[in-house]
């Protein structure tokens, strides 16, 4: 197969196919299907767990659920060997994941300051047994001790470490905690290890510089070539980090984990013999800012359909809506990408729209009215806020339609 995003004749009859076995299984469902329609592939989901467990190493996979949002697919992943527990991104999403019974070992990775969340935390021991809790200062110690009257539940905590790159002075990567060397993070630790109620568990250094950067894009290649040194840098210093840190947080407590990384750095972080486990998910269902890493190719698994209803000039073709903006710096990159049929391009004056989506391109002219363009998004799960169902495809035709949290009435 071409790899995603790079144009190229294979990659221009593997799109053509794609685009033919999707409406092929929208053709054979029997009954019409509601657009936007929500599509991923079980095949090309499958394989890229595969990928990522034998990218990780033999070190556990912790299944970053923002990157997914859909509880049937969860399970589906923490069903297959070397993954194990999820790493939420609330605490009312962890709560809920738990009470479903979908997954008993959850790492909630932002602090929280949800009184009522907490609040539930607390009053339950098997959902605390379950569930640790992200920090990175004292006050969200005090958030937990503002909503409860005694200490019989201990809450299991975790504390995020910084991972971005120092260099001349400067920052680079995520502005995460504000904890980043051995004294600081000891002094929180030696805290939460004083403080009744608390028990300090874990660790996590999330290095989004590395992880969540592409770094071979075709159109970028300055950039790329940035992108690169930067990782080359950052690696190296947050080995050495990671090393001081783990060694002065054992004088506070035993920590059963320390979480690191992401799809695009799982192999650098396993290597880390500090880390216990590292975090994926934007690897299984690859949007399109995961098309250009140099350390793996994974397969799109993720779609969505919208059809055409205005043919505005013989080379237009104007779908329903389709504006689905991904998350981040504003920029093109942010943008669904129209992907099959191949040779569609949004136009600059509209882009993609709430309402519709003009295309142009060399496949405009021979697309009708009423006929689907699929489209992938720029990050993985975000698409699934708009959606209740998702349909699952294996082979050529939809094996199941399932919901997201939007369609189980929860939004996170």
């Amino acid at each position: 197969m071409g790899r995603p995003g790079v144009p190229g004749s294979q990659d221009f009859v593997d799109r053509n196919r794609l685009w033919t076995r999707l409406n092929g299984a929208v053709a054979g469902h029997g009954s019409p299907l509601p657009t936007p329609l929500f599509v991923v592939d079980l095949d090309a989901f499958d394989a890229n767990a595969d990928d990522l467990v034998r990218r990780a190493g033999g070190k556990p996979i912790r299944l970053a659920s923002k990157s997914v949002r859909v509880p049937a697919l969860i399970s589906r992943a923490l069903s297959r060997r070397g993954f194990r527990g999820v790493l939420s991104y609330t605490l009312r999403e962890a709560l809920w994941l738990h009470e479903q019974g979908i997954c008993d070992d959850i790492l909630v990775a932002y602090p929280t300051v949800d009184r009522g969340a907490l609040a539930e935390l607390v009053a339950s021991p098997s959902a605390a047994a379950a569930i640790t809790l992200m920090v990175d200062d004292a006050a969200h110690l005090e958030a937990v001790d503002s909503v409860r009257s005694s200490h019989a539940v201990p809450v299991r905590v975790a504390i995020d470490v910084d991972a971005g790159l120092r260099m001349a002075g400067q920052h680079v990567g995520p502005k995460r905690s504000p904890l980043h060397d051995a004294a600081t993070v000891v002094a929180l630790g030696r805290t939460i290890a004083a403080r009744p109620g608390f028990r300090l568990v874990g660790a996590m250094t999330y290095e989004g510089q590395v992880a969540g950067l592409p770094d071979s894009v075709p159109t970028a290649r300055a950039r790329s070539l940035v992108v690169r040194r930067i990782k080359a840098l950052s690696l190296p210093q947050l080995a050495v980090r990671r090393r001081e840190i783990a060694e002065a947080l054992r004088e506070v407590a035993d920590l059963e984990l320390w979480n690191g990384g992401g799809s695009g750095s799982i192999e650098d972080t396993a290597a880390d013999p500090v880390v216990t486990e590292v975090a994926a998910g934007s690897g299984l269902l690859v949007p399109t800012l995961f098309d250009h890493y140099r350390s793996f190719r994974p397969v799109p698994a993720a779609y969505f359909a919208v059809p055409v209803t205005r043919k505005p000039a013989p080379e237009l073709a104007t779908v329903h809506g389709g504006g689905l903006i991904a998350s981040g710096p504003a920029g093109a990159d942010r943008l669904p990408t129209p992907w099959a049929p191949p040779g569609l391009e949004l136009t600059g004056l509209e882009g993609a729209g709430e309402v519709q989506t003009p295309l142009t391109g060399r496949t405009a002219a021979l697309l009708a009215i009423g006929d689907l363009v699929w489209f992938r998004h720029a990050k993985s799960g975000e698409p699934f806020e708009h959606a209740a169902t998702v349909h699952l495809l294996e082979g050529d035709r939809f094996v199941d339609a399932v919901p997201t949290y939007r369609g189980c009435g929860q939004a996170f």
